[in-house]
């Protein structure tokens, strides 16, 4: 067996708290506080807690879906983004440069 800590920053907002993930076998199978980490000295909140069940939950998206016809299909990183610099082009294009924004923050979700 092969058993490591792995040193890492939690993803779940913008705090950065500073974090442990317990790698067996390659797998990613729990999560520590890090104790000398600046920002969360060594505490952690029920998200950073559980920041390991989504990396390895049967729904999580491990490769790029795009949309063909109705149905999703999975593409290669390439393709994907590929066509994402396509789309954005175009709408730059058609609406000018300003037509086309990003908005990104932990507390958003992909609806708003």
């Amino acid at each position: 067996m092969d058993y490591r800590n792995v040193s890492t920053t939690c993803v779940y907002c913008g705090v950065g708290c500073g974090l442990w993930l317990e790698v067996l076998d390659g797998e990613i199978v729990g999560v520590l506080p890090d104790k000398e980490h600046p920002v969360s000295r060594g505490m952690l909140c029920i998200k950073g807690w559980n920041a390991a069940a989504f990396v390895n939950h049967p729904d999580r998206l491990t490769v790029p879906l795009i949309r063909r016809g109705k149905a999703l299909k999975e593409a290669s990183w390439d393709e994907a983004l590929s066509l994402v610099a396509e789309k954005l082009a175009k709408a730059g294009d058609k609406s000018g440069p300003d037509s086309v924004g990003f908005l990104a923050s932990a507390k958003c979700t992909n609806e708003e």
